[in-house]
């Protein structure tokens, strides 16, 4: 019910944009968030979006270079990652939930997206 793409390979420095759609339920109620896992490390959150858009949330390390927006009608979510750099690469998960207490917290999440690969080069 949601799927994340828009991950590639590319070199330090440069930007992509992820997007998370969600399909068979409508989502623009819901708080969705991405998270990333490098391999070998533990899944850590990204950043978070309320329904209403207001008050996006990042991680220290992703401020200031990435975005995320939505846009409820088209039930999508977007990630601008700009100014990407190696210890960025990692699989790009997003995941929805209605009673978020803490966006950092996977565990209060009910749909996880696959996800998407994304892959800096130094």
């Amino acid at each position: 019910q949601l799927q994340a793409s828009g991950g590639g390979l590319v070199q330090a420095g440069g930007s992509l944009r992820l997007s998370c759609a969600g399909s068979g339920r409508t989502f623009s109620s819901y708080y969705i968030s991405w998270f990333r896992q490098a391999p070998g490390k533990e899944r850590e959150f990204v950043a978070a979006i309320m329904w209403s858009g207001v008050r996006p949330d990042y991680a220290e390390g992703v401020k200031g270079r990435f975005t995320i927006s939505r846009d409820n009608a088209k039930n999508t979510v977007y990630l601008q990652m700009n100014s990407l750099k190696p210890e960025d690469t990692a699989v790009y998960h997003c995941a929805a939930g209605k009673n978020i207490v803490r966006a950092s917290r996977a565990h209060e999440y009910d749909y996880w997206g696959q996800g998407t690969l994304v892959t800096v080069s130094s």
